[in-house]
């Protein structure tokens, strides 16, 4: 009868070892996740700097908006994931560009 005891308690041990496992590979995977979206925001976020840089070393100003960027330069991003503020406020200053995720998309 001890025997059978013994039994169920290692077969609940084993349950809940695989249960632990189970949620950390599940933390560890939606963690890349959400470290491959912060990589995804930076690389936005130098593309458009790279493509305001590249201006001011073409035209000796940098843009006012990111239109022209997009027109002159082939800057291109997905707008409807990303909202992207570029803040020019001279034309010889390297405007304050900021990049966020919008909230939904996935």
């Amino acid at each position: 009868m001890r025997k059978k005891h013994f039994i169920r308690g290692r077969e609940v041990l084993i349950a809940l070892l695989m249960l632990v496992i189970f949620i950390g590979a599940y933390a560890g995977i939606s963690g890349l996740g959400n470290v491959q979206d912060e990589e995804q925001t930076q690389f936005v976020r130098d593309a458009v700097r790279k493509a305001a840089l590249t201006c001011y070393s073409v035209e000796g100003a940098y843009p006012t908006d990111l239109s022209y960027l997009r027109e002159q330069y082939g800057l291109a991003y997905d707008e409807n994931r990303y909202a992207v503020t570029y803040d020019a406020f001279a034309s010889n200053q390297l405007p304050d560009i900021f990049v966020v995720e919008r909230e939904g998309d996935e």
